[in-house]
């Protein structure tokens, strides 16, 4: 066994092939060393990656104050029980929800922090009122009743049955969300920003259509903020882009700069449904998440990182948006803060090969939406790096139609 250097990617990818189970569609390179925007592979290949860690890396690869922050931790305290305090857990909630609301609660990733969520609005009505309206094309885990939150059908394939007591409306569809809220209902649960479903941006006063319906209904409502939390909007939380406060938040992804972590957020008056033994994570709130959780949150207000997201965000806006006016093979641009969606007329799979052999890293998603999730301290030069070689393959892709 190797202790120092590394393998290369085709004596990984044998390793994959002997012993792990392939149920992920991976690229036919191995990954090796991260500074910044930029990843390398066993080959030394350099590329940009503008989906780094697929939003988890929110201040991109080995952020210097994380990284302390993680050697420190890890030198007196790996992992404590839920039975005991530990500081970092408490300076972690404190962060988080003075930046936003009420009370934490921690885990381990976005299906955990959403399947949270879900029984605590079931427990808030006592189990009386199961159903849970959400919306066509979200994504919200891999988990059962996450899976089963999931409006779409290819993520259901092969598992049923699903959870009870789900019920699914068009995104940005008022009068149908309306129309399932009854008083059965205990909750709607949505993406404020839906991701995987193509960056999908809320209408104007569709979320505060949806606090008037939740609040009409007597129900709660959950924005389910695994992508748009700690800054990926420009503001701290995606709720804050249109001034409407959920009663439960869930989050993961990027809080603790690449560790994995996640959480959700309640108000004072539901935070205690939550009862004793009726809930828990055994990992969830460890030292080394949570003190990489506050110092990804320190980074992004000690460099004014939200203020960057927002210029850089503006930077990409304005080349897609030029580039759409000379290629007809883009539908729309959707972009907010450092979420970018470019929606194709023509599959989007192809552009994401050609532009990793011209050493970029960008994402596909729902079929035809080229997808980035570049981190909060991009540079002005790497969007002009990526977005140039992104330029390049979608005029080739567009020749060859």
């Amino acid at each position: 066994m190797q202790v120092t250097g590394h393998a290369s990617s085709q004596e990984t990818i044998a390793l994959f092939d002997k012993y792990v189970i392939p149920n992920y569609g991976r690229y036919p390179i191995s990954l090796v060393r991260g500074e910044g925007s930029y990843v390398w592979d066993a080959e030394g290949k350099r590329y940009l990656d503008l989906f780094p860690g697929w939003g988890c890396n929110i201040l991109g690869y080995c952020p210097e104050p994380v990284v302390a922050a993680i050697q420190d931790q890890v030198s007196r305290l790996i992992h404590v029980p839920n039975t005991w305090y530990t500081e970092a857990q408490g300076r972690f909630a404190e962060f988080l929800c003075t930046r936003s609301f009420g009370k934490a609660f921690f885990c381990n990733s976005g299906a955990e922090a959403v399947e949270g969520a879900i029984k605590l609005a079931r427990l808030h009505f006592d189990g009386k009122r199961p159903k849970i309206i959400t919306c066509e094309n979200g994504f919200h885990g891999r988990t059962y009743a996450a899976v089963t939150a999931t409006a779409q059908p290819k993520y259901h394939a092969g598992l049923g049955p699903l959870v009870a007591g789900f019920r699914y409306a068009p995104f940005n569809d008022l009068e149908a969300v309306a129309s399932l809220a009854d008083d059965e209902t205990c909750a709607i649960l949505v993406e404020p920003i839906q991701g995987e479903g193509g960056v999908n941006i809320p209408d104007e006063g569709y979320l505060a259509g949806l606090r008037k319906i939740a609040d009409e209904a007597n129900c709660l409502l959950i924005f389910d903020e695994v992508q748009t939390s700690m800054g990926r909007t420009g503001t701290w939380f995606g709720y804050q882009q249109w001034g409407v406060q959920p009663d439960i938040m869930t989050m993961a992804k990027g809080i603790a700069g690449g560790v994995a972590a996640g959480a959700f957020i309640t108000t004072e008056e539901v935070a205690p449904s939550l009862r004793p033994g009726m809930h828990a994570s055994t990992f969830g709130g460890n030292p080394l998440a949570m003190a990489a959780g506050l110092a990804t949150g320190q980074m992004i207000e000690d460099q004014n990182l939200l203020e960057n997201c927002q210029v850089m965000s503006d930077l990409f806006r304005q080349f897609f948006l030029q580039l759409q006016t000379e290629l007809p093979i883009i539908r729309e641009v959707r972009v907010k803060g450092m979420m970018i969606g470019v929606d194709l007329n023509i599959p989007s799979g192809p552009a994401v090969s050609k532009c990793m052999e011209r050493g970029l890293l960008i994402n596909s998603t729902h079929d035809t939406v080229l997808r980035l999730l570049p981190p909060l301290n991009v540079t002005a030069e790497q969007v002009e790096e990526g977005c140039e070689i992104i330029a390049t393959v979608l005029r080739e892709m567009a020749e060859e139609e």
